[in-house]
Formats: structure tokens, sequence, C-alpha cells
């Protein structure tokens, strides 16, 4: 292993056009009770909106990149999840543009890679519900509350949280470059489905935290903002849920047989057993959704997954992001 400077945080912040954001998110890092961080913030906007605010704010541990050529939103997130480290840091994160982060952040997530002897943490964060409007407000519950409860998991049953949501937010992650799995996906695909296959890239134990400390904003009609798409808004989740449909039969497949048995069911899991047994349907597995739901309602859902299997379609670059990782995960 390379040297490295213990203790540094990198944080990887990706932007464009949303300044006022920007300059939130920058100060919440400038606010973290661990003074020792770094920043890049990648500017996708070609008339650079954020290089002002980062000059204006004067921190010299804060570094700005104007993306040249422009990366849209997708690819400009995925990068910046890569395993280069330039600045020769120990832990890294994403902080996007209209997210932040609370004090205790840094010292919270690098408390816990010591002392539960792990290289990833996934944090809860709280709701920012109508973020960059008037209407504003951070709410009392976490992204993950209804998905995970605390503790270690191991990575193949971290993965099975693909049958239960969507597994990792990007800006609950929080990592060493000690950690095995390659979280910068690298191939074509939207950045929502960049983070289920994010969660399928993990091929070493996670320890769950499930105390909010850090603010996610909720803007889905601001998602696709500057994005390189070429289709309506009905192909794009047609073509999601078939991907995701896709991932969550691998993950059944590479399952184990206990694993299988006990996901409706299993305590560690926070998501409703009736929204388990939906995704199951959907997704088309061979588990008896009885006595979890009506026939008639199991019917409705395997006729829902036929249709997404029918008219979706996978993203092209699928099954080479999948083999990429089978390798992976067999030699971790």
């Amino acid at each position: 292993m390379s040297e490295y400077q213990p203790g540094l945080v990198h944080f990887r912040t990706p932007t464009y056009k949303r300044p006022e954001a920007l300059r939130r998110a920058l100060y919440s890092m400038i606010d973290q009770s661990w003074p020792h961080w770094v920043c890049d913030v990648y500017d996708d906007d070609p008339d650079q909106a954020a290089r002002s605010v980062v000059a204006a704010i004067g921190d010299k541990r804060i570094r700005y990149t104007a993306n040249t050529p422009q990366l849209f939103a997708s690819k400009n997130i995925d990068h910046c999840f890569s395993a280069e480290n330039p600045h020769a840091a120990e832990f890294f994160c994403v902080v996007e543009d209209d997210n932040f982060v609370l004090p205790d952040f840094c010292v919270a997530n690098i408390a816990l890679v010591r002392s539960q002897g792990v290289e990833i943490v996934l944090r809860n964060q709280y709701f920012e519900y109508a973020s960059g409007t008037e209407r504003a407000a951070i709410s009392d519950v976490g992204v993950l509350d209804e998905l995970f409860t605390e503790g270690l998991y191991e990575a193949g049953d971290f993965r099975m949280a693909l049958l239960a949501g969507i597994g990792v937010s990007n800006g609950g992650l929080f990592w060493s470059l000690r950690a095995k799995s390659p979280l910068e996906i690298q191939y074509g695909c939207t950045a929502t489905l960049q983070e289920y296959l994010r969660t399928y890239s993990v091929v070493e134990p996670v320890y769950v935290a499930m105390e909010p400390l850090a603010v996610w904003a909720e803007n889905a009609e601001q998602t696709t903002r500057n994005a390189e798409l070429n289709a309506g808004y009905l192909r794009r989740e047609l073509d999601l849920k078939r991907s995701v449909q896709a991932l969550r039969q691998r993950v059944w497949t590479e399952a184990s047989a206990e694993q299988r048995q006990r996901f409706l069911t299993d305590p560690r899991f926070a998501t409703p057993i009736g929204v388990r047994a939906m995704n199951v349907g959907k997704a088309l597995l061979g588990l008896g959704l009885s006595p979890h739901v009506s026939p008639v309602e199991a019917a409705k859902l395997r006729s829902r997954g036929m249709m997404i299997r029918l008219l979706g379609r996978v993203t092209p670059e699928f099954e080479r992001f999948v083999a990429s990782r089978d390798g992976l995960r067999h030699s971790a």
C-alpha cells in the first residue's frame, strides 16, 4: 500500500449550476469537528458557476476542477467514487452539491471503521423535503429507516438489501483506501441505477450506522438536470425497472438457500414484509409469497413483473458489469 496521510478525509463534490446549494455543502465540511480533510469540487457547468463559490470561500482545503469536456450528471457522480487517491487520503466520501453533512459525520464514521474493523460504513441520512425551494424542511426520519437495522453485514447479506430496497445511498457511503469493493461503476447507466449497482459491487463487510449524520436532498425533478438522456420519462422508468429486476434475479441466484428462506422475515432488514414480497413478486423470483400477500395480489405482482420483462430493456452494459464484479467477488 502506498504512503498516505492517516486520518485524512477526501470529500468529492460533483456540481452543476447550483452555487447556493454548493456553498451550503462546502460550509458543512468546514463545520466538521474533524479538521483533517480536503475537497475536490468537480464542476460540470460550462459557465463554471462553482468557480466563484470556491474562490469566495477561500479555504485552501477546497480545490476546484472544471470538467472538460462536460461529463453530465451520471458520469460526474460516478467518477467521484474512483479509487484514485491524488491527495494520499485514508478516507473518502461523496457530498453532492445539494446534499450536506452534519458536524460529526467524519468523526463518527472514522470511529466505526476503527472499532468495527471494517473499511466501508453506510451512514443514515435525513431527508430534506422540497430541497431548493422556500418549502424546504428537514425530516425527523432517515433514508435507511425502512431498510436496515444497525450493525455489521457480511457482503452477501448486504446485497440482499437489493431485494428489500435500493441498498446504498451515495451520500451515506464512507470508505477507506483499504476497501476492496469497486464503488465506481464505469458502465453507462443512469445515476439512480448506479446506486443499485454500487450495492451489488460490495464484496466485503459493511457497517450500517443508523444515526443520521448527513442530509439527502429530495428533488427528483432535478435528478436529470443535465443528463445526456435521449429517451422519454416512461422509457427511462421501464428500462430502470427492467435492469433492477435483472439485478435482483442475479442476487437471488447467488444467495444461499438459508438467505433465501429467511429473507421475507429476516429481522435485520427493517423493510415491511409486504414491500419485500412486492419486490420478490415483481422480480419473478421463485419464492412463495403466501401468507404475506393474498393469491390475487401475488398474481398481480407477477403480472407486473412480466410486463416489466417484456417492455423494459436491460442497460446494454449490464452483463459486462456483472462479469466484472463476479471476478472480484470470487477472489475476495
